[in-house]
């Protein structure tokens, strides 16, 4: 695999070689040293020109426990601010020797931009609305592994997995339809009118205004924060009302199943649509998510920077 740049193009092949390489990375992080020499002399660039917590240091923690050097992109300190465009900051930095670029941006499609005017390798850590790959595989994995789970093409089948809140602007929520769906899970998306995107009938999946009338009947309930940064106009008339009708509060978490998982990309809004405080909730593993996301990119860096096998230190 040359880049990741979405879950369409990473394809049921490519999701399952992801997960399989993520199982051996967590042996890895399980170790007391979680570190292997599998990408040396590699140097993985993070290029991220919106703001980011979980993201930007998980790669940078998957790259450098798989050896690698990692060079972090400040924008605000950067020859940005004095007009050089993308693509001259592109080839500069690739000059350098760089095997490659984890990159957010606010433009959607950016991605494949960038992969025009380098021969590194490009990863998708987020591109405006459009795609969110290396969540959805942690996604993906979390589901996966809690439920004691093997990684195959049908390993999510019989899942229905309800995803909740603002639709409309989450990258998030575009990457999870593409990867549950593709793994055999049924995905029901639960959120006002105003905050589905544009063709979502042709989405396969079923849609719903009443999380009431969805929640006691899911395996997953995956909340999404209200990105109110990418809002031009108002989509609901109150946060409150809102909360009301799509927040996660102490009733709604008494409907839940027993088994059900509770999941969120973060960073969450409390009070918003996490009324409740998700570290009283049996199936919460929002932290676990986090902590997956690491050995995750790791399975993708290994897999797009060709690391070797025997270098891992894990028999794949």
């Amino acid at each position: 695999m040359k880049h990741l740049r979405s879950i369409e193009e990473l394809g049921v092949e490519g999701i399952v070689r992801i997960l399989s390489l993520s199982e051996h990375m967590a042996q890895v992080n399980q170790r007391p040293v979680p570190k292997v020499p599998a990408l040396i002399g590699r140097t993985v660039v993070s290029l991220f020109f919106e703001d980011s917590t979980r993201t930007r240091i998980s790669f940078e923690t998957a790259a450098k426990r798989l050896s690698a050097d990692t060079m972090t992109f400040s924008v605000s300190t950067s020859s940005v601010n004095k007009g050089e465009s993308l693509r001259d900051t592109i080839e500069t930095v690739s000059a350098m020797g760089v095997a490659a670029f984890v990159v957010r941006h606010k433009t959607s499609g950016i991605p494949w931009q960038l992969s025009q005017w380098t021969d590194a390798c490009i990863i998708n850590a987020g591109d405006g609305w459009h795609q969110h790959p290396t969540q959805a595989l942690l996604d993906t994995y979390t589901v996966m592994s809690t439920l004691g789970r093997k990684p195959s093409a049908t390993c999510l089948a019989g899942l229905r997995i309800a995803i909740v809140g603002d639709v409309r602007h989450s990258r998030v929520a575009r990457s999870n339809v593409q990867a549950f769906t593709a793994l055999g899970a049924q995905v029901v998306l639960v959120a006002p009118r105003t905050l589905l995107p544009p063709g979502v009938e042709d989405w396969p999946v079923e849609i719903s205004s009443s999380l009431d009338e969805v929640i006691g009947d899911v395996d997953v309930l995956y909340m999404l924060r209200m990105q109110r940064e990418r809002m031009n106009e108002a989509l609901v008339p109150h946060l409150g009302e809102y909360s009301q009708r799509f927040g996660l509060d102490e009733r709604r978490a008494t409907l839940l199943r027993d088994t059900a998982l509770v999941m969120h990309p973060g960073p969450m809004n409390r009070g918003v649509e996490m009324v409740v405080d998700p570290a009283t909730l049996p199936g919460n593993v929002i932290t676990r998510q986090v902590a997956n996301g690491v050995s995750v990119r790791m399975a993708v860096l290994f897999d797009v920077l060709g690391g070797s096998e025997g270098t891992t230190g894990v028999q794949t």
